[in-house]
């Protein structure tokens, strides 16, 4: 037997206003201009620069009082004033420090070049080949990552050599080939390992006694190099030290990275443009917004011109009132795309404005053991927005400042407690961190135990798992790693 009742539920919902203005926050500045070129091209209602207001003002006139259709759309449903603004230049731009003179800074242009795979082909046109193993090559080269490597075993590139090339080779006619392809600039390309990639560099070099022992190291106790067991080599090499340290310094000379040394790689190049800029001026801190983050919009006047068609007609045909509506879904659409920018500009001054006072010790001096320790949470409750909020404005914006642009995110840190029991940036802890591993001796690096027992002797405790955590953070290996002979 089915039973009927009522049940009360209470539940937040995001408006699409609200949707789309949080996806508009979290983008940086490049980003934002791509959405806003996107917005432009999908919306024929929205237009950009400044607009006519006699024409716009015109066509609106008296449309509050009129009836549209007999479907109850009226005029107050296209209310101009909700849609534009009173004056030519929008009231989010006439914010104080809201724009810097970049305003006019549009794109960043980039020299043309050619691949790093057409590089090696071009050079392989003054070898003499077959057609079958210039066809090999070229698919060798085409194997060759951006590091200069080919990853796949040979006997893969030989079954896709069959299946797409119908070049049936052996492994012998393979591997010769590879020679020819390993023979190119730079030094050490088309290598599978990083041995053979030292290896190769190491016999192009006019042959002495280091490059000699280098060889004979990589050749027969790679893996003892790798891990530095210096007394390992020297026992087994039957050499001196420094006989080992001439070697080891040959080796340090070569580039294990080949195809990033290709000046013309067209490789993916990230240009950064600050979202904020901070000045010292008169010893006060000044924060500025990129002024390509406020771009002036205005709705576009041959909708107005539509509107005011609509209005002096005398007959209201169906065509006709679905042609209004659809001009109100625009305007709409525009509004709210506009709101969204003024709404945008205020979030991240606002949120940007609360972090630069909250580090503003750090902002004057450049020092990063001033940096004070600082959550989202802290800034959310200091401006009154959600935390989601601070992180969007924080996650992928960068900040102009005279130390350098830096991701603002890099600004947040957790908060630990010295032996006076004041709280202190984990950032400030790494920074000495890094400096006591700076100045250890290289022939005998300091272990993470160590390296506890001196912060702590600094007034910092903190267990040697946490010194282990920060140093695999800053990037430095273990201590046997670091060492030196």
């Amino acid at each position: 037997m089915l039973k009927q009742h009522l049940q009360f539920k209470l539940s937040q919902k995001l408006s699409p206003q609200q949707i789309q203005l949080m996806k508009l926050i979290q983008l940086p500045t490049q980003a934002f201009e791509q959405r806003l070129k996107q917005e432009l091209e999908e919306n024929p209602a929205l237009e950009s620069g400044k607009e006519e207001r006699d024409s716009v003002e015109d066509a609106y006139e008296d449309l509050y009082d009129d009836e549209l259709d007999s479907e109850n759309i009226k005029a107050d449903d296209i209310n101009i004033d909700e849609y534009l603004s009173d004056d030519e230049i929008p009231d989010y731009r006439t914010k104080a420090n809201n724009y810097s003179a970049d305003d006019d800074e549009k794109s960043v242009p980039y020299a043309a070049g050619t691949s790093f795979n057409q590089y090696l082909l071009s050079q392989l046109n003054t070898v003499y080949l077959s057609d079958d193993e210039w066809a090999i090559a070229e698919f060798l080269v085409g194997s060759v990552d951006e590091s200069g490597y080919i990853r796949r075993p040979l006997t893969d590139i030989m079954d896709d050599l069959a299946f797409t090339q119908n070049i049936y080779t052996d492994e012998k006619t393979l591997e010769s080939v590879l020679k020819i392809v390993q023979s190119l600039d730079p030094p050490g390309v088309a290598a599978r390992s990083l041995e053979e990639c030292l290896m190769i560099q190491l016999k192009r070099k006019e042959i002495n006694a280091n490059i000699e022992l280098a060889i004979a190291i990589l050749e027969k106790s790679f893996e003892q190099f790798t891990k530095k067991h210096y007394k390992k080599l020297l026992q087994k090499h039957n050499v001196t030290e420094e006989e080992l340290k001439g070697a080891i310094a040959e080796i340090e000379k070569l580039n294990p990275k080949p195809g990033g040394s290709y000046a013309g790689n067209n490789r993916i190049v990230e240009h950064v443009v600050p979202d904020f800029s901070i000045k010292i001026i008169d010893g006060e801190l000044e924060l500025t917004l990129n002024g390509r983050n406020a771009p002036e919009l205005h709705v576009s006047k041959e909708y107005s011109n539509m509107l005011k068609g609509f209005k002096d007609s005398k007959e209201k045909s169906k065509s006709q009132k679905d042609t209004v509506m659809f001009i109100k879904q625009k305007l709409d659409a525009a509004k709210w795309f506009i709101d969204a920018i003024k709404q945008r500009q205020q979030t991240l001054f606002i949120t940007m404005s609360a972090i630069m006072e909250y580090q503003k010790e750090y902002f004057l001096t450049g020092d990063e053991r001033n940096l004070r320790p600082m959550i989202l949470k802290d800034i959310a409750d200091e401006i009154q927005m959600d935390v989601s909020t601070v992180s969007r404005v924080a996650n992928s914006k960068y900040v102009d400042t005279p130390y350098g642009t830096k991701l603002i995110k890099e600004y947040f840190s957790e908060s630990m407690k010295n032996v006076q029991g004041e709280d202190v940036s984990t950032k400030e802890i790494k920074k000495i961190l890094e400096t006591v591993i700076t100045n250890e001796a290289k022939k005998k690096p300091l272990t993470d135990d160590r390296l506890a027992a001196i912060l702590k002797e600094k007034g910092y405790p903190i267990a040697r798992r946490t010194v282990a955590k920060y140093r695999e953070q800053l990037g430095i290996p273990v201590a046997r790693l670091r060492k030196q002979i």
